[in-house]
């Protein structure tokens, strides 16, 4: 790889060198790299661009790197991956996507992501999207995120855009069975005339499934965001959805968390707040001599943690 695509490859996926374990690195619509260990394959689809990620039952402490790089100016790419964990297993998946742009043609990537959690699985899925380049081509990100959790599964879903993403609408899709849980963190920036939106679903099916959707995002310039949120209740279960969104210049966010409760004993909550950063915390900062724009970082960083 080069220092572009190392560079890349530490914004998006923390990694200063290939790592260990498994992993499958993409760089401009071609596989770059890839390892497997004895419990974790990566096979390529041969039906359309993409991986089975396949992890056998009780597999623990191991983890999965797939992130993906465009560099080319104009370039599109479109992947399709499976996730298989197996029963009982217990990883960390490391996704995201960092897009170059220095043309004046659109870059884009579009990755449909499925996962599949076994009974009793524990998953944890870290997801950042970034954009740079000094060109004047757009950087568009459309994540798709399908998942199925079954009996006693758990998956925590971490997503992250904050920089250089001209365009991006994000749907994620779960359902739930007995004993299952989902917990997504979302955070979000924008800034100039960029556009995010983000879609959740989630049907909490099985019995004692349960399921906290937090979004937090910040606008900026003359930025627009639209957060949408459905929990559907079908079974005794339990449901939160939350957004919380600071605005910034003349920056737009639209909030519609919903619930639906379609049985007698779920239990559903939804939260949104939206607004400016309060006056008495910047003057609160400055006293302590930092600049109002130190101060609006400060207060921003720690809302974003």
């Amino acid at each position: 790889m080069d220092s572009l695509q190392k560079s890349m490859l530490e914004k998006i996926a923390d990694l200063h060198e290939v790592p260990e374990g498994a992993y499958n690195i993409r760089s401009n619509g071609a596989l770059t790299a890839r390892n497997t260990t004895a419990n974790i394959d990566i096979v390529t689809k041969k039906d359309k661009p993409g991986i089975d990620i396949i992890i056998k039952p009780g597999t623990k402490n191991e983890s999965v790197h797939i992130p993906v790089i465009l560099s080319e100016s104009g370039l599109k790419d479109m992947v399709y991956n499976d996730f298989y964990i197996g029963d009982d297993a217990d990883v960390v998946i490391v996704a995201g996507c960092g897009i170059h742009n220095c043309g004046v043609d659109t870059s884009e990537h579009d990755g449909i992501h499925t996962f599949f959690v076994g009974k009793n699985a524990r998953v944890k899925y870290v997801e950042k999207h970034y954009g740079e380049g000094d060109g004047t081509g757009e950087r568009i990100l459309n994540p798709t995120t399908v998942i199925h959790i079954d009996d006693g599964g758990y998956m925590e879903m971490e997503t992250t855009q904050i920089k250089g993403v001209d365009s991006t609408k994000r749907d994620t899709e779960a359902d739930l069975k007995d004993g299952a849980t989902l917990v997504i963190k979302e955070k979000i920036m924008t800034h100039g005339k960029q556009t995010a939106e983000t879609n959740f679903t989630v049907d909490l099916n099985g019995r004692d499934s349960s399921a906290n959707v937090i979004s937090r995002s910040v606008a900026k310039g003359s930025s627009k965001q639209i957060f949408n949120s459905n929990i559907r209740g079908n079974n005794q279960c339990y449901g939160h959805t939350e957004c919380d969104a600071i605005l910034m210049d003349d920056g737009h966010v639209n909030a519609i968390p919903s619930l639906e409760a379609n049985n007698l004993d779920a239990s559903l909550i939804h939260e949104a707040a939206i607004g400016k950063i309060a006056g008495e915390q910047l003057i609160k900062l400055m006293t302590l001599g930092l600049t109002e724009q130190e101060a609006e970082e400060q207060i921003i960083n720690g809302f974003m943690k």
